[in-house]
């Protein structure tokens, strides 16, 4: 209606009316930005809190390059976090061509010199999707869609690294998805490689996800691997993939994270290519001295063999997360909660594992060794049943830096979940626990009974009142796809939606 329609424009006008009035700054750069010839003959007199709110609308204007060369050869900050740029809308091919030659060629015009400009002090292009905080600092605006890393600092490679740090670093992120980046990467590396000895391209990440490998070793061919601390692979490869990219692994001797893909097991495979494959992997994990973080999910190729790769390992690891191991054997879990190089753990999540007629002592005893740095514990679906659960309550109430705690997807009555609650009222850092809604409150179809659920909802609150500490849990369903979380507020349980 037409009343309605005045409104709606009163309230906009209203709204646009009390709106935070720009800034001297943001008024500045509006003027500047209209004269590019004005801005930069003036940029050597202006003062360093001006550079970002020229640099940001330069860039995704896509047509002031001779502005941004200007801007990069004069940047009176250590760091310029382009990376993030590229990353948020609006960002498209041209504009992105645009701000990396203006960039790329004001770098050209540094390094050929040397005196550096006055006001220069840049000593690291980051390429990755980081440094927000850079920006929103300066800009005083959120920066969506990007990574939510801490401040931007001074980047410096690792101090184990044998190359000595050059004048200037460049950070890149190898990260290979369906989105076609290689020619990307390909092009930074070349013109990376042309100023050999006048900078340093250092690529800390490698993410590979859902292409194919023979795409990845084009890069991986061209750059310095001691310089990547972080692998994440995920995709489904077969044995004979993971044993060629070792090879390139074997290499990355500063490697601190690494998650191994899922590996299918090809019948047509012969046991010897199979076994000079595994060899192949085992051999280059030796040489990772710094490995800190281990996943792997679905290890079914370490059947009967896990020994072997927990011997490979080098240091204590501080984080082992295994997902879906159902085809490890009762030797393989024994050598895994014996190994040495576990008894530092400050993250350990197991999802998956068939622990339901296995002997909890060895992870009784592991729990123990790890009870003074324990900061999260996952036992998600692992076929726990009450017996088990108690076997393991002593050393889990002696966690006192836990801070995450799950089991959920296992079958529990409820006064096996009241018992977990009374043997982790002690620990004071919990921030979050995951447990499973109990048996009896399931149906005969599998389904969740509402009646039974509101009871044993009142029981555990009753529990949680006794023991007088004031805490959130969460229930969830035994299909993890369909869960529902309840919490205890304030302490009632109640409903909420689901997260996922």
């Amino acid at each position: 209606s037409q009343q309605t329609f005045l409104q709606d424009s009163f309230l906009s006008t209203l709204k646009m009316s009390i709106q935070t009035p720009p800034t001297l700054l943001e008024l500045a750069a509006k003027r500047l930005l209209r004269d590019q010839a004005l801005a930069i003959t003036a940029l050597e007199y202006l003062p360093a809190e001006l550079f970002p709110y020229l640099f940001v609308p330069a860039y995704h204007g896509g047509h002031h390059y001779q502005l941004l060369k200007t801007l990069a050869q004069a940047w009176p900050f250590t760091v310029l976090p382009l990376g993030v740029l590229m990353h948020l809308p609006p960002d498209h091919a041209p504009t992105r061509a645009v701000g990396l030659k203006a960039v790329f060629d004001a770098l050209d015009v540094l390094l050929a010199q040397e005196v550096r400009p006055r006001r220069c002090k840049l000593r690291v292009l980051d390429l990755r999707n980081t440094g927000a905080n850079f920006w929103d600092m300066w800009l005083g605006v959120s920066m969506e869609n990007c990574s939510p890393k801490g401040p931007v600092t001074v980047h410096s490679s690792s101090p184990k690294m044998k190359h000595p740090l050059a004048p200037l670093e460049v950070f890149l992120d190898l990260d290979f998805n369906e989105r076609n980046r290689d020619e990307f990467f390909m092009h930074i590396i070349q013109w990376a490689q042309q100023r050999e000895g006048l900078l340093h391209l250092c690529c800390k990440a490698l993410r590979i996800s859902g292409v194919p490998f023979q795409r990845v070793r084009r890069v991986l061919d061209r750059v310095q691997l001691d310089c990547i601390q972080e692998v994440d692979v995920n995709c489904t490869w077969d044995l004979p993939t993971l044993g060629t990219f070792a090879l390139y692994l074997g290499q990355m001797s500063n490697l601190q994270r690494l998650c191994l893909p899922h590996i299918k097991l090809l019948a047509e495979e012969q046991e010897q290519e199979k076994q000079q494959s595994f060899s192949q992997f085992l051999s280059q994990m030796l040489r990772l001295r710094h490995l800190q973080e281990l996943h792997m999910h679905s290890p079914s190729f370490l059947r009967d063999h896990l020994d072997q790769m927990l011997r490979c390992l080098q240091t204590p690891l501080d984080l082992l997360c295994l997902t879906y191991c159902e085809r490890l054997t009762h030797s393989d879990l024994t050598h895994l909660f014996q190994c040495p190089n576990l008894r530092q753990l400050k993250i350990l999540h197991l999802c998956g594992l068939s622990l339901g007629d296995f002997s909890l002592e060895p992870l009784r005893a592991l729990l123990e060794a790890v009870a003074p740095t324990l900061q999260g514990l996952g036992l998600d679906k692992c076929g726990m049943a009450d017996s088990q659960v108690e076997a393991i309550l002593p050393a889990l109430s002696r966690c006192h830096q836990l801070r995450d705690f799950t089991i959920s997807m296992n079958n529990f009555p409820g006064a096996t979940v009241e018992k977990l609650l009374r043997h982790t009222t002690g620990l004071h850092s919990l921030e979050f626990e995951l447990y499973p809604i109990p048996l009896e409150c399931y149906g005969t179809q599998g389904t969740v009974n509402q009646e039974r659920l509101a009871l044993i909802q009142a029981e555990l609150t009753g529990t949680l009142r006794e023991l007088g500490q004031p805490r959130t849990i969460h229930l969830a369903t035994k299909h993890f796809r369909h869960r529902k979380f309840y919490k205890d507020m304030e302490p009632v349980m109640c409903p909420c939606s689901d997260p996922a």
